[in-house]
């Protein structure tokens, strides 16, 4: 999606993400910068499109907690793997912080994804908040995005990075999907009991 979409499947993306499906920005930034270090796309303009999609899914989830709040997340939170925890975790971040919770949890994994809820069951004023979740969905699209770009360059030049992650490609595979697996399973556990 993000080769065939251009700039704008990397916002599609994040938007996603952004509106609490858990789609990893860990591993759609990174992809997008590798594809800036073989001159598909520009760091700072992937970066912007990454932000602009988070802005968009923070709307829709900020939104959904005006609105809906809790019901929704006991309604329809298991169908997106979103549960009371998970809300809890962004209501304690947000009552901590206030409205800087916004833009830190923007710069925090697992958090990112859900601080947009909280923002609007506590209706927080829609200046700051896209203001804020610009500001940190930029800083961290762009850094995910930078590595991206810094690892692909090296994939070439360097034999020794391509060596290493051949070597080790296999057990990476099996972490990352022992690793979804786990998140998936935990979640439905959770969601079930």
């Amino acid at each position: 999606m993000i080769s065939a979409g251009g700039y704008g499947g990397v916002a599609a993306l994040m938007a996603l993400e952004s509106a609490c499906i858990p789609l990893p920005s860990e591993v759609i930034m990174p992809f997008a910068g590798y594809l800036t270090s073989i001159g598909r796309f520009s760091l700072p303009v992937v970066a912007l499109a990454g932000a602009i999609g988070c802005n968009i899914g923070s709307t829709i989830a900020y939104w959904i907690g005006a609105t809906g709040g809790r019901r929704f997340v006991d309604r329809f939170g298991g169908w997106i793997l979103l549960d009371h925890h998970d809300l809890d975790q962004a209501e304690r971040f947000f009552a901590r912080f206030g409205t800087a919770a916004v833009l830190i949890g923007r710069l925090l994994p697992v958090v990112r994804t859900f601080i947009a809820l909280p923002a609007g069951m506590a209706r927080m004023r829609q200046v700051p908040f896209q203001l804020y979740t610009f500001v940190g969905s930029f800083i961290w699209c762009y850094a995910l995005a930078y590595v991206g770009d810094k690892l692909g360059r090296r994939w070439d030049s360097d034999p020794r990075l391509r060596a290493v992650m051949h070597q080790f490609h296999l057990v990476v595979v099996v972490v990352v999907l022992a690793a979804a697996g786990w998140f998936v399973w935990h979640k439905l556990r959770r969601h079930r009991a």
